[in-house]
């Protein structure tokens, strides 16, 4: 397998991440569009509105601050500051940043309804298709991990055998899809628990997933990702520790 992977029309040369990039962020909205008009949504549309544009301006800044925090000595020695901030992300910060922005945004509108749940099964859509095109681009995007010897490690453009974490991540992500898919039928989940759920999961698995992958670490031998899963797991605390929180409150009936 040759890395990275692209596409040659005539004279152009176009990136596989690139494409699978945009195509996660295209497909996962039309899909959002589409459980909307089937599911229906308590939320009315002028602030649904202002929510998608909350969780987008939250998750560009949220996704580039803490993918320029991933290397603060190579961010401080960069010659623009900006240009580096612009070219760095990572997919925790655009998940904490677009919260971040839509708890914002509903304080401002007065919005009470839990917004969450509608987001999920697009979010994972676009992110296991970004993660293909991670994949495809090998060492040449960071999300590669460390050297490994174990049967499945690849060759991921550089000569050296490493865990393939992008495709640990998109096996991960289908088996929560699976998960919460189940989980929803059942109906016994409280309005907003399946993004909660959604949260932890994914936050839990970066946390550990960081551990087999290369880059500068702060203390304790964490990194900027990890640091930002653990916020978010505290932000998300009480439902973590006592799972019945997200469950429907069972309604009392007085015998007369």
């Amino acid at each position: 397998m040759n890395f990275p992977y692209s596409l040659h029309i005539a004279r152009a040369t176009i990136s596989l991440h690139g494409i699978f990039e945009f195509l996660g962020i295209f497909i996962a909205f039309r899909y959002y569009l589409f459980l909307r008009r089937r599911q229906g949504d308590p939320i009315n549309p002028e602030n649904r509105v202002f929510i998608v544009i909350g969780a987008t301006f939250g998750a560009v800044i949220g996704s580039h601050l803490l993918g320029a925090l991933e290397n603060i000595p190579e961010w401080m020695a960069s010659a623009s500051k900006w240009q580096y901030l612009y070219g760095n992300k990572t997919l925790v910060g655009g998940l904490l940043g677009g919260l971040s922005g839509v708890e914002l945004i509903k304080l401002l509108v007065g919005e009470k309804q839990r917004s969450g749940d509608l987001f999920v099964f697009p979010l994972l859509l676009g992110m296991i298709i970004g993660r293909i095109g991670c994949f495809s681009a090998g060492i040449y995007e960071e999300t590669y991990g460390l050297p490994s010897k174990l049967p499945w490690a690849m060759d991921l453009g550089d000569g050296v055998f490493r865990h393939p974490v992008a495709l640990y991540e998109i096996v991960f992500l289908i088996l929560l899809w699976v998960l919460l898919s189940v989980i929803n039928k059942k109906g016994i989940l409280d309005s907003g628990a399946l993004f909660k759920i959604f949260m932890i999961g994914y936050l839990l698995f970066r946390f550990l997933l960081d551990f087999i992958k290369p880059g500068w670490r702060y203390c304790l031998g964490l990194g900027s990702i990890q640091l930002a899963c653990l916020a978010g797991l505290i932000y998300y605390g009480r439902y973590f520790l006592h799972p019945a929180l997200l469950l429907k409150k069972k309604k009392l009936s007085y015998a007369g």
